[in-house]
């Protein structure tokens, strides 16, 4: 009779009928529950997939206003990016503007990671590991049409971290007007106050180079001089790697295998 109560019940009836407690009947269920739940995350994974690129995109652009000092609280940032700011490419080689690709559409970060779009630094003290041929760049242009502002992309290893970030010049290349990162890991209190506008609030009207054309500015816990002032920013107290990180990544982007020959060529008007 057993059996053929069993043969009557079927095997989902089988499975119903088994105790709760039942170790076979655990285990199928803990599965089944497990294949359900990870389908569903991955169906809103990939149905998100377009908003967080989305979102990223925008948190970018924000970040560029903000060092630019374009953003305002509540304001349209994707309009006020596409009114205010031009993309352009540069060729980190030739220091020129490049018209390879769509500036709007170049993914620098992914360029960084081809081998055909990209190089070794001869120097890599930033610990980039690769850097993409072409760079993305932003430039705001008064309203003469003259270049007022150039913003320009810097990344590189802190302690924990790449950090990614933008440094904005002035007109004449040379004079800080903002500096912040848009995206980094490192320890929170200490080498993540690169993020405290407390400490980016320093960066602001200090020179990049000096009268010999050199990288003169400097992250460092050394007390300024007279003689430095114009160059100096004061590390990340607790934060030694960190500070050495910024302070690698910006010698490195403002330098000969970064931005300066393209600085230098946007001076002369040889762009």
């Amino acid at each position: 009779m057993p059996e053929a109560t069993d043969k009557k019940l079927g095997l989902w009836g089988r499975f119903l009928a088994m105790p709760a407690d039942n170790p076979v009947k655990t285990v199928i269920v803990a599965v089944a529950l497990c294949l359900f739940c990870s389908m569903i995350v991955s169906a809103a994974a990939v149905a998100l997939r377009p908003v967080q690129a989305e979102n990223k995109v925008l948190d970018k652009r924000r970040n560029i206003l903000e060092v630019a000092g374009l953003y305002q609280p509540g304001i349209n940032v994707n309009k006020t990016f596409k009114e205010k700011i031009e993309p352009r490419l540069v060729d980190i080689e030739t220091g020129k503007f490049s018209d390879a690709t769509d500036p709007a559409t170049y993914d620098q970060r992914s360029a960084s990671k081809d081998p055909a779009q990209s190089v070794k630094p001869a120097d890599d003290i930033a610990g980039i590991g690769r850097q993409a041929k072409l760079a993305s760049i932003y430039l705001i242009r008064n309203e003469a049409g003259e270049i007022d502002k150039i913003i320009l992309p810097v990344h590189g290893y802190g302690l924990w971290s790449t950090m990614y970030g933008f440094v904005a010049l002035k007109s004449d290349g040379n004079e800080v007007a903002g500096f912040q990162f848009y995206e980094q890991g490192e320890t929170p209190g200490l080498g993540a106050e690169v993020d405290n506008p407390r400490w980016r609030a320093q960066w602001p009207g200090k020179k990049i180079y000096g009268d010999d054309g050199k990288v003169e500015i400097s992250v460092t816990k050394t007390p300024a001089t007279p003689a430095t002032q114009s160059y100096h920013i004061d590390s990340l107290a607790g934060a030694t790697l960190t500070s050495r990180g910024v302070d690698n990544l910006i010698h490195f982007w403002m330098g000969e295998q970064g931005f300066k020959r393209f600085l230098d060529n946007l001076k002369e008007g040889t762009v």
